[in-house]
């Protein structure tokens, strides 16, 4: 027998709750259906989910695999349900959007323009942000999040990924020679971010087969800080696809290590929170830039 809709709704209401009680106020059903609903989940399944004890309830090994496959269902199938609604009805008002400075420029603002043409009853509002937001204290609707995602009660809608390249200008290689090997690396000017700490990580493997921690002399927080100090030849910069895509297209920004560097791509996703009052204006917008940003056809690849 397979899971119900009502069935995964209802476990994922007791873990983002924390409680049976809570997830019972969501649903608008007794405490008592609750724990029917998910004892019979269960059964059908023919595994324990959740870790019951009088003081605390915990999500077990196996209940977690089932959970984050079961958000994606969730997520698809409310998804599907509100472009039903935008063929019907026509999205309007204020939409917040937050991202990364380098995501507004290269991603969202050559295509905002095309998405009001369509919508032209939704009124645009574009934050950036270079760290995580809280949506609701920065009155938020959607944000756009580049790189793993933690656990979270927020929607995440994956719109695409973008490979990180390790590049320098022509000016910068003409005048200090392209490295041939990590070693020389460490004579040559880095450019990085001085945080999150993860993104001095570079996409190849020194001789210990660890990925490569680029120590870098020049650092800032903002990616497209770093891309203009790479184009003004200040450096060697690790950086994603969708800022250098063009640069390199036209020759402003060669790619180094070519054949030997690591495919190490950023998963691009919206996150948001759902709200039937803003639905129309969310899944237009989410939609539209999925089909836009043309992430998945390579032009940002």
């Amino acid at each position: 027998m397979k899971s119900t809709l009502d069935e995964m709704k209802a476990l994922v209401a007791v873990v983002d709750t924390g409680t049976v009680r809570g997830a019972s106020e969501i649903l608008s059903i007794t405490p008592a259906a609750v724990s029917r609903t998910i004892s019979r989940l269960e059964t059908k399944l023919e595994t324990t989910l959740l870790s019951r004890t009088t003081r605390r309830l915990s999500v077990t090994s196996e209940g977690r695999i089932y959970l984050k496959r079961v958000r994606k269902i969730l997520e698809e199938v409310d998804f599907a349900e509100d472009q039903l609604r935008v063929q019907k009805d026509k999205p309007s008002g204020l939409l917040r959007i937050n991202a990364a400075t380098p995501f507004a420029i290269h991603g969202l603002a050559p295509c905002i323009t095309h998405y009001q043409t369509l919508y032209p009853d939704v009124e645009i509002e574009l934050n950036t942000s270079e760290e995580n937001i809280d949506l609701v204290g920065k009155q938020t609707d959607i944000a756009i999040r580049i790189g793993q995602l933690k656990d979270s009660t927020l929607r995440a809608v994956f719109i695409g990924s973008s490979r990180i390249r390790i590049v320098a200008s022509p000016e910068y290689l003409e005048k200090f020679g392209a490295p041939s090997c990590i070693d020389e690396l460490s004579s040559h000017r880095l450019l990085g971010f001085s945080k999150p700490e993860i993104l001095k990580n570079w996409p190849l493997m020194n001789e210990n087969d660890k990925v490569f921690k680029a120590t870098s002399n020049l650092q800032a927080d903002n990616g497209e800080v770093i891309r203009h100090l790479a184009l003004s030849g200040a450096g060697i910069a690790c950086l994603s696809d969708f800022m250098t895509y063009r640069d390199r297209k036209n020759g402003s920004l060669v790619e180094l290590f070519k054949d030997s560097s690591l495919r190490i791509e950023q998963p691009i996703h919206a996150i948001y929170y759902k709200n039937s009052a803003t639905s129309l204006r969310i899944s237009s917008f989410i939609e539209f830039i999925k089909s836009n940003l043309k992430i998945d056809n390579n032009e940002f690849m």
